[in-house]
């Protein structure tokens, strides 16, 4: 009985941190309607502050803390409201849940170019000085006495602060309609500076607060927001009193687990997972309002003709063959892993582009993809790259039959659970026998990978490897174009405008969601084993969710609706990257920050920058002494260079020189040219030629009517 109550004590604690954690999370969603996945990041990057100030510093306690909590915190809660978050206050509901992920990914980034992540950090717990006393058998530190007392606090100051001030309910007000509660001489910029203060502060607060019980890491602290997340869906986003409810259920859980949990070698990540674990039940068990504040901001997605998507893969093979043949054997593997988390980043665009479904788990689905290359075709055996597709789309439709009730923000949380469950102990298990069968995933360490063997070709070489990621990222990006063109495309668009009108008119949900997710994970898995291949040898780590966010974000700059977002997506995250290291190896640290800036950036470019750049090089396509030109002398630099009569770089920037300058003067040679006239939508087909896109042109018209 006294371990029991000891176990208790240690579980309420930490669930008061929860709770003033995920107080600080429904106020947010409460007042502004974003639900905010870097608010862990914010209390990670407050602890740390703090442990510089206290720690590094030898500042005192008390101004330490009335600096982080009454300065910092505010100033940092206003600048994510004015400069992050205000922009895009108009898109919808995904670009803004986009924006707290590309935070939650810069701020990790920034803590640990800040603070060294191989340097031991500790902090002391408040109070240390004093003896603990006693409550019956059990024993109570002050620090968790002031946990518990600074939660009750919490609680009763947001009840207060929200149903019995004015204010409160102007922050309240706020979501459901701006421009009424302007019209009533309220302040809804006022207001959600308010809310982004005080959620801010409160992230500050647990941040502190639960430091001391666990190691100063930045991921480990940022993604302790889980268990947040999970105490916050027990108040559904909107409740305080139950929110704390579900933190007590957390915080009891993790400690309980702790003690009774039987000690072998396949359950120790069963505790670190229990959090993820709760949070997929209970976003599957309790009912969910509408999301506040959810308004749909649906762009159109482009159709991909059949001769462009082929123009597309071949430029997309040649690119590869390229760069096999000018690469060193070092550069090969760094660069050549652009095509394999191509394949990757293009499975974001049927999920997320045609079928408006944001999944946060693609890169554990390459994983699953990985490991299952990794140990059926450890001879080489090119079968298993289809068995690795093919596990990897199961586990995909797998995730989409309990998730089929899930959408938006609810549906990314699911997804973000479901990576965490195999980062924490799916890919730690040992070997395990299932049904007689032996299954072995990473071995708790990391697995050897081997290349391919194709009609007796031996894939065993960099540059082999990459040359067959390009094309594999080719045939996937046919795949795709296909999808959008054909009836299935069509349906999940009709499931992205309207998920209650596609089944009205007799679509099946759940067939549309389990094949979408099944499509997207089996190219996901293909991306992975591809990965696998070029780097010889893989770990979990490579796959976890953390990992997985730069990824996404540089997917969703890239635009989830083209084709070509894969090569982009690979392209943007691996070249520039790698490239500014080399040049200036003092600049990892910020490189590893451009994704999540890139991110913030999406409010000043909502339709992607594929779109962009398309439409900006395609002058230089259609013109007929242009691009013949451009082919020339990117054929002469290339001979150059296999004559090593020029080295890589002057390859590359004479090769960008030249395109630069040729779609210049292509624009301009078409922009002097007489433009074609407006012809009304009642002449199409008659006044010019009836263009492929006219269809759904007319389509969309006749529905918006």
């Amino acid at each position: 009985m006294e371990q029991f109550l000891t176990f208790g004590i240690v579980g309420l604690s930490t669930a008061a941190i929860y709770a003033v954690i995920g107080s600080g999370l429904v106020l947010t969603y409460t007042t502004t309607g974003v639900f905010n996945f870097a608010h862990g990041a914010a209390g990670m990057l407050s602890a740390f502050t703090y442990w510089q100030l206290t720690g590094g510093w030898g500042w005192p306690v008390p101004v330490a803390l009335a600096v982080v909590l009454l300065v910092l915190a505010p100033a940092f809660g206003l600048f994510v409201e004015k400069v992050v978050l205000r922009p895009v206050q108009a898109l919808g509901e995904a670009e803004r849940l986009v924006m707290t992920v590309a935070l939650l990914s810069g701020l990790i980034a920034v803590a640990r170019w800040i603070w060294d992540p191989n340097v031991p950090r500790t902090l002391p717990t408040f109070f240390a000085d004093r003896k603990p006393f006693h409550i019956g058998s059990a024993v109570v530190t002050w620090h968790q006495a002031l946990t518990m007392t600074v939660a009750v606090l919490v609680a009763v100051g947001l009840r207060i602060l929200l149903y019995r001030t004015r204010p409160g309910a102007e922050m309240r007000a706020t979501v459901d309609d701006r421009a009424l509660v302007g019209l009533t001489g309220a302040h809804p910029v006022r207001a959600n500076k308010t809310a982004w203060i005080l959620g801010t502060q409160l992230a500050a607060i647990g941040g502190i607060l639960i430091a001391p019980t666990v190691t100063l890491d930045a991921a480990q602290l940022s993604l302790l927001i889980v268990s947040a997340y999970t105490a916050a869906i027990f108040g559904r986003l909107r409740s305080v009193p139950l929110t704390f409810v579900g933190a007590i259920v957390v915080g009891c859980m993790e400690s309980y687990l702790t003690g009774y949990l039987p000690q072998n070698a396949y359950l120790p990540g069963l505790r670190l997972a229990a959090p993820a674990l709760l949070l997929f039940v209970a976003l599957l068990a309790f009912p969910h309002r509408r999301l506040r504040g959810r308004d749909r901001k649906l762009r159109p997605v482009p159709v991909p003709t059949a001769r462009g998507t082929a123009v597309f893969a071949v430029c997309v093979v040649a690119f590869g063959a390229v760069l096999a043949s000018v690469l060193g054997e070092a550069d090969l593997i760094t660069y050549g892993a652009m095509f394999s988390l191509g394949v990757v980043a293009l499975s974001y665009v049927p999920l997320a582009g045609y079928a408006g479904q944001i999944s946060l788990c693609q890169l554990s689905m390459a994983g699953i993809g990985a490991v299952v290359w990794a140990h059926l075709g450890a001879h080489g055996e090119f079968w298993a790259l289809g068995a690795a597709i093919l596990v990897s789309a199961v586990a995909g439709a797998v995730v989409a039959l309990p998730a089929l009730r899930l959408s938006g923000v609810y549906l990314a949380l699911g997804t973000a659970a479901f990576a965490v469950v195999l980062d924490r102990w799916i890919f730690t298990l040992p070997s395990f026998h299932l049904f007689g069968m032996p299954i072995a995933l990473f071995d708790q360490g990391s697995v050897d990978v081997a290349g391919p063997r194709l009609f007796g070709l031996e894939l065993d070489t960099a540059a082999r490897q990459l040359v067959f990621a390009a094309v594999c990222l080719a045939l996937a990006s046919l795949v795709v174009a296909a999808v959008r063109r054909g009836r299935f495309g069509r349906r999940l668009i009709a499931l992205r405008d309207s998920e209650a009108a596609y089944a009205t008119l007799g679509g099946s949900l759940l067939r549309a969601k389990v094949l979408v997710f099944a499509l997207s994970s089996g190219i996901a898995g293909l991306g992975g084993a591809l990965y696998g291949m070029q780097q010889r040898s893989i770990t979990a780590d490579q796959f976890n969710l953390v990992a997985g966010l730069p990824v996404f974000l540089v997917a969703v700059v890239g635009g989830l609706g083209a084709v070509g977002n894969g090569l982009f997506a690979g392209t943007a995250y691996i070249g520039p990257t790698n490239a500014l290291v080399a040049v200036a190896p003092w600049a990892q640290n910020l490189v590893a920050l451009l994704p999540g800036l890139a991110g913030i950036g999406l409010g000043h470019n909502p339709d992607g920058i594929v779109v962009r750049f398309r439409r900006e090089w395609e002058p230089l396509g259609r013109d007929r002494i242009a691009l013949p030109g451009l082919l020339c002398v990117l054929a002469l630099l290339w001979v150059l260079r296999l004559g090593d009569l020029i080295n890589g770089w002057t390859f590359l920037g004479c090769s960008v020189a030249a395109g630069v300058a040729l779609r210049i003067w292509a624009t301009a040679r078409q922009t002097a040219a007489p433009t074609e006239p407006e012809v009304p939508v009642e002449w199409w087909g008659l006044r010019r030629a009836w263009r492929p896109e006219d269809r759904e042109v007319l389509a969309r018209g006749l529905a918006a009517d």
